[in-house]
């Protein structure tokens, strides 16, 4: 789709919405973000959905006017906090801990579904916002989180000036050995990065 309404017409786009299910709202979601990461974000419609799902174009309308409204409330719909809960009262372990569940995030379709959203991300400032809120900001609040308890036992300081790049080190080392290397950030990979380049930066070797 190359127009955000270009696919329905204005008296669809502007009818109300109708109830759905949480389940049915949910296959909906589950269907584009499959077809986001199979085709890219430019190949998918709203007709490739409604096909996928059995149902009239004119539905997924009625719910979200265009597609980037489509698709950010499916990122928003997907949102699991990967980093949350980790909490073993060392930082040094703790971000061991957020090296195996990031591998865990990497290795299964996150990065695929960045990878085919970025242009349109890019693009789209809604889209962008629904990403992060999605799937960047839950983490790096998660993240921040376990950085500020090891302040607060003593093992490093407030101002150490690495704390502030500790997410950009972990968000960009899952983003970039794809097109590095042509493989997916995996546990023994992410962890030997926290070991040879996260903890010594933090003085936790």
């Amino acid at each position: 789709m190359t127009s955000q309404a270009a696919d329905g017409p204005e008296t669809v786009v502007a009818s109300r919405r109708s109830k759905l299910t949480p389940e049915r709202e949910q296959e909906f979601f589950d269907a584009v973000l499959e077809q986001i990461r199979s085709c890219g974000y430019d190949a998918v419609t709203m007709d490739g959905v409604a096909a996928s799902t059995r149902c009239s174009k004119s539905t997924l309308y009625r719910q979200w006017k265009t597609k980037p409204q489509f698709v950010a409330a499916a990122l928003r719909s997907n949102r699991e906090v990967r980093f949350a809960g980790i909490d073993t009262g060392s930082l040094a372990e703790d971000l061991r801990e957020v090296a195996r569940a990031a591998a865990e995030w990497s290795t299964k379709d996150t990065t695929t579904l960045l990878q085919a959203l970025g242009h349109a991300v890019m693009q789209d400032k809604e889209l962008q916002q629904a990403l992060r809120e999605a799937l960047v900001e839950p983490e790096v609040a998660a993240l921040e989180e376990i950085l500020r308890r090891g302040v607060e036992r003593g093992e490093i300081a407030a101002d150490h000036p690495a704390l502030p790049y500790v997410a950009a080190q972990m968000f960009g080392v899952q983003r970039v050995r794809p097109v590095l290397e042509g493989e997916y950030a995996d546990p023994d990979y992410l962890l030997r990065f926290v070991e040879a380049a996260v903890l010594p930066a933090l003085g936790l070797t």
